[in-house]
C-alpha cells in the first residue's frame, strides 16, 4: 500500500513513481542545447548590437551590459575526446589529450585541472585494486 501524500491536493501533474529520480544531474534540456546551438557563432554580433543599443541610451541594453560584465562562473558540460582509459598507463595520453585542449582553446585551465583531478583520482582507485589484487594472490600462495 502506498503512502498518501501530504501535498497532494496542490501537487500538479503526476508525481514521479517511486524509485524515479527524474533527470540526471547534469542532463541539459532540448530546449537550451537547440538555442546554444542558434546561438553559436553570433555571441560577437549580438554583444556588439547590445553595447551600441547600451550607448545611444537603452536602458534596458545598459542594463544588460552591466549585469553581464563580470557574471558569475559556472560549470558547463565538457566533451573532448580522450583516449580509452583501461589502467593507469593511459593516463599520460589522456593528460596529452587534456592539454592539446587547453592549447587549442577547448577547455580552460580551470577545466583542464578539474579533469586532471578526476584523472588522478581514477589513476589512484586503480592502483589500489592492483594492490590488493597482489597481495591477495601473495596470501593465496603462502596458505
Amino acid at each position: 500500500m502506498t503512502k498518501p501524500r501530504n501535498n497532494a491536493p496542490t501537487t500538479r501533474g503526476r508525481p514521479f513513481t517511486p524509485g524515479n529520480p527524474g533527470r540526471p544531474k547534469g542532463a541539459r534540456h532540448r530546449v537550451t542545447l537547440a538555442i546554444e546551438a542558434l546561438l553559436d557563432g553570433e555571441a560577437e554580433g549580438l554583444t556588439r548590437k547590445a553595447i551600441e543599443m547600451a550607448m545611444a541610451g537603452d536602458t534596458v541594453a545598459l542594463r544588460l551590459c552591466l549585469e553581464r560584465l563580470a557574471p558569475p562562473r559556472k560549470e558547463r558540460p565538457i566533451a573532448i575526446d580522450l583516449p580509452a582509459i583501461t589502467g593507469a598507463k593511459d593516463h599520460p595520453a589522456a593528460l596529452a589529450s587534456i592539454f592539446a585542449s587547453v592549447a587549442s582553446g577547448d577547455l580552460t585551465a580551470g577545466e583542464a585541472q578539474s579533469l586532471a583531478a578526476v584523472l588522478e583520482q581514477h589513476r589512484r582507485a586503480v592502483e589500489t585494486a592492483e594492490i590488493v589484487a597482489r597481495i591477495e594472490a601473495l596470501e593465496g600462495r603462502t596458505a
